[in-house]
């Protein structure tokens, strides 16, 4: 899939590009023919008002680059004169084709193949003159350029499409990575599903046997809702992060008090540290707002309030802070004393399903948690992370202030 997605991307963006190179390289050389024509025609407008001021080809004025020459008709179509020092005017076979070309046609200015001349037609109301000029060099300059336009178009051609190329590897590469995720996270969550669905049918056939008493099948049906309770526990979080991954969660934000949010997280965990011998100390500065949406924000809260507790030493201590960092910015710490994260485990910690450490398989935890959180915070532009120094592990949150 990624592979088609990548060649896709190559096939539209080099469709463009072609588009777009004939259209340049066809509008400069319609511009320069124009030009060249309308140079030339200019210069022969010029010289038929003053058709024989200049003999000598050594005196050009500045308008005249072509070669040309004049031939002067009298109102009866005859020859009167002739002049210009670059043709041998002297065929006048030469002279009464190019005459009666010109009579036969009606337009004042037009191309004579034949002889690769450009005339023009000037009448007085005495006699009228023909100006002609070469526009073999014209021509040449036109040729030179289709080719150099060829050549420029084909050279660009196979540079954008190695440029195509390589930019379709970097714009499909969150995609692949996307799609390695899905496979990773069906797989996982797979893999979480098998586990207790065996136990449960396992438990369940054990529980048809007639061989076993009413003890024994008690103790089977006990195991099925404990497997139950947990594949259920194991969707809801599955869910959770589907919410979290919502793009469309944007669109219902608000201003969000998040002092209090974040005080008001901590009263339910109070008595679940207490219970378990651990301190819990808040530091939480008033009037810290943020833009979001505040059921996700408390449920990122209390992931990371969850995690230090399920993670912390025995007697150990967590702390959880928040203040402002700058004008713009907001920082949320929650701190606990336990065993170090690793900088291996700490770039895979917010990774689905990941339970790297011996901790994580002890607590019965899914490895969602902090993949929620990172989602959330994802979602509210914000950045997540984790440190571990002296036995201390503490995770960060970064938010944009309202």
């Amino acid at each position: 899939m990624i592979r088609k997605l990548q060649i896709k991307f190559v096939v539209i963006n080099m469709s463009i590009v072609t588009i777009m190179l004939c259209i340049i390289l066809g509008l400069v050389y319609y511009f320069t023919k124009a030009n060249l024509e309308a140079e030339s025609i200019n210069m022969m407008e010029n010289l038929a008002k003053q058709p024989f001021r200049l003999e000598n080809p050594n005196e050009l004025r500045k308008d005249v680059r072509l070669p040309y020459f004049v031939v002067q008709l009298g109102l009866r179509g005859e020859l009167v004169a002739t002049g210009g020092g670059y043709y041998d005017l002297s065929d006048r076979d030469f002279l009464d084709d190019l005459i009666r070309v010109v009579n036969s046609s009606p337009k004042r200015f037009a191309v004579i193949e034949e002889y690769n001349l450009r005339y023009y037609r000037f009448v007085t109301p005495h006699n009228y003159y023909l100006v002609f000029s070469d526009i073999s060099s014209e021509r040449a300059t036109l040729d030179n350029m289709m080719k150099n336009c060829i050549i420029i178009g084909i050279i660009s051609f196979f540079a954008f499409l190695i440029i195509s190329i390589q930019l379709s590897k970097w714009a499909v590469k969150p995609v692949d990575l996307a799609w390695k995720q899905q496979r990773q996270f069906v797989a996982d969550a797979s893999h979480e599903l098998k586990t207790p669905l065996t136990v449960i049918m396992t438990n369940a056939e054990l529980a048809q046997c007639p061989e076993y008493d009413e003890e024994s099948r008690q103790v089977f049906l006990n195991s099925i809702l404990t497997m139950s309770r947990q594949m259920r526990s194991l969707i809801e979080k599955m869910l959770e992060l589907a919410r979290a991954d919502d793009t469309d969660i944007r669109k219902i934000f608000t201003v969000v008090d998040f002092s209090s949010l974040v005080s008001k997280a901590i009263l339910p965990f109070e008595p679940v540290f207490f219970e378990r011998d651990l301190t819990l100390v808040s530091q939480i500065d008033e009037g810290i707002w943020v833009k979001g949406e505040e059921f996700q924000l408390g449920q990122m809260v209390d992931v990371l309030l969850d995690n230090a507790q399920k993670y912390s030493k025995e007697a150990g201590t967590t702390w959880i802070s928040l203040k402002k960092v700058g004008k713009k910015r907001c920082l949320l710490k929650v701190a606990n004393e336990g065993e170090s994260i690793s900088p291996e485990e700490a770039q895979n910690i917010f990774k689905r399903f990941y339970r790297g450490d011996k901790a994580r398989s002890r607590t019965g935890s899914f490895g969602l948690g902090l993949s929620i959180a990172e989602s959330i915070v994802s979602s509210h532009r914000g950045k997540i992370w984790v440190e571990s120094k002296n036995g201390i592990n503490s995770f960060y949150v970064e938010l944009p202030l309202a």
